[in-house]
């Protein structure tokens, strides 16, 4: 049963059940987060709803139990063009959170009062540390903020309204002191004096007393603990408990021959292996022949080439895959033998398609200790279900560069799919000593005056996923780190050759899907 919050955006006019009854139980006349508050007071599980007058006759009745398959879902749509935070958000975001595809379940901190639900058990875990006076568009992206770093699963949901809906009110959007005033409570508080250099450097406005009137607020804190509120997905994700596994490799058969054996002892045994082996040195045959000397509980899918590069690799061990899920490995990992098993209990608890596992050096200290969503996609310790890789592969203009995995991983989160990072589940990266048959890879670039900066396929990844701000944030950003170790001391020479590289970096940019 949900309960449904119907409100005209300051005021709370009815509060309904799941077939649309009014319900005489609750004062109305109050704020959205004021009636959350009170509901969750009285409800310690209930799954709350809020809708605009206008788009209750879209409310999407049937979706709610598939949208809200765990306790720790937060999901909300805005079907109007204009957000509550202006787009000037995006000079000092630096995740891709603010650029997706409004027409798919995309995971975001980034909330609307419009249409959205979570479960009271949330509430009740923070009650004491949320401001319940705010406006809710304030306060839903506020609680979203504090929350996605810490385990709460937070959505932008087209499914919470039927098709062919119509958005009948704009989101009203924050003013520039509401702007200062989220930023200095949400991120480090030097990130205040960057959004004013941006507005000052981009749109030639002086933010003075909004920023003056920021400092007086202070960050808020995430000292909190979800990990009190009860997760039991209630989705079936897994069908067959069969995985294939890709390793592109490169010179180190002793190192995959380790890999393989962590795989023969695991207590989920895959069904295939899918190698890749690479070597760039005409006329030469492979060095794996341990793959055919001995036995393997599973079937090895071995392809060589001559083609070297872990984006090709890849793709040609994705053309293989056969099973529900694919374990994307190194050649240089190291893992115990619940890896997989663990993987499945993990992903029939929290009901997700997509999980990173924790990925260390042998001395690496973990830092990072929640389940969380992520927006990082590790091509060499993740696991994915294999019906989210249709129709997508690893973008080869970024071989031999850097970028990939975020570019792979940002195709799966637009297609509706999240990313997992899974604290739990380790995995040790050797970082082995490069083949010794490997041939340094020299970029075009490489022999221009001006240098790119940033890396062209940086940049592509960014002008890509970035809104136009946070592409402009993040180039002032850049240019303002860069100074700091450049032999060019004088400012106004330095911003002037800065430009340039920014432009070169461009240029070649525009040229990588070509090359």
């Amino acid at each position: 049963m949900a309960l449904i919050i119907v409100h005209n955006k300051n005021k709370v006019i009815s509060i309904l059940d799941d077939n649309f009854k009014p319900l005489s139980d609750f004062e109305l006349g109050k704020t959205v987060p004021k009636t959350l508050q009170l509901i969750a007071l009285q409800f310690d599980n209930q799954l709350v709803v809020w809708c605009h007058q206008f788009l209750l006759k879209y409310l999407n009745i049937e979706a709610l139990k598939d949208i809200f398959h765990h306790n720790g879902v937060l999901a909300s749509f805005n079907p109007s063009e204009t957000d509550y935070f202006p787009k000037q958000i995006g000079y000092i975001e630096r995740s891709f959170v603010l650029k997706f595809n409004k027409a798919t379940t995309f995971p975001t901190w980034i909330m609307s009062s419009q249409i959205g639900g979570m479960n009271t058990a949330v509430l009740v875990q923070l009650e004491k540390h949320l401001n319940f006076d705010l406006n809710a568009d304030y306060f839903l992206n506020s609680l979203a903020k504090l929350t996605v770093s810490q385990g709460l699963f937070c959505y932008s949901e087209p499914r919470l309204l039927k098709s062919g809906y119509i958005a009948e009110v704009n989101e009203k959007q924050a003013s520039i002191y509401i702007l200062f005033k989220f930023v200095k409570q949400h991120y480090k508080w030097v990130w205040v004096f960057f959004l004013s250099l941006s507005y000052l450097v981009y749109e030639k406005k002086i933010t003075l007393l909004p920023l003056i009137k920021s400092l007086f607020f202070k960050q808020l804190s995430t000292t909190f603990n979800l990990k009190a509120i009860p997760i039991r997905s209630s989705k079936t994700v897994i069908i067959k408990h069969e995985i294939d596994v890709i390793i592109p490799t490169i010179g180190r058969k002793q190192y995959l021959y380790d890999v393989l054996k962590d795989l023969a002892e695991q207590t989920l045994l895959p069904n295939n292996v899918i190698i890749v082996e690479q070597n760039p040195l005409k006329e030469s045959v492979s060095e794996l022949y341990y793959l055919k000397t001995e036995d393997w509980p599973f079937t090895i899918k071995h392809t060589f080439t001559n083609q070297p590069g872990v984006v090709n690799a890849r793709n040609i061990a994705l053309s293989e895959v056969q099973s529900e899920w694919v374990f994307f490995a190194d050649d240089d990992i190291r893992f115990d033998k619940y890896l997989l098993e663990h993987s499945f209990k993990t992903i029939n608890q929290y009901g997700i398609s997509i999980l990173n596992y924790l990925c260390l050096l042998p001395n690496q200290k973990q830092l990072f200790f929640r389940l969380q969503q992520t927006s990082i996609f590790g091509s060499g310790c993740s696991l994915v279900k294999s019906e989210a890789l249709k129709g997508i592969l690893f973008n080869s203009a970024f071989e031999f560069g850097f970028g990939e995995d975020s570019d792979f991983g940002m195709q799966l989160r637009n297609k509706g799919y999240e990313v997992i990072f899974v604290p739990h589940i380790k995995i040790t990266h050797l970082k082995a000593p490069i083949g010794g048959y490997r041939t340094k890879v020299k970029q075009r670039w490489a022999d221009d005056a001006i240098q790119p900066k940033p890396s062209p396929t940086i940049q592509l990844l960014y002008q890509t996923y970035f809104t136009p701000e946070q592409l402009l944030g993040y180039k002032l950003l850049l240019g303002l780190r860069n100074y700091k170790n450049s032999d060019i001391k004088n400012p106004w020479t330095y911003i002037i050759y800065y430009k340039k590289q920014w432009k070169r970096s461009q240029f070649w940019s525009a040229k990588l899907p070509n090359l």
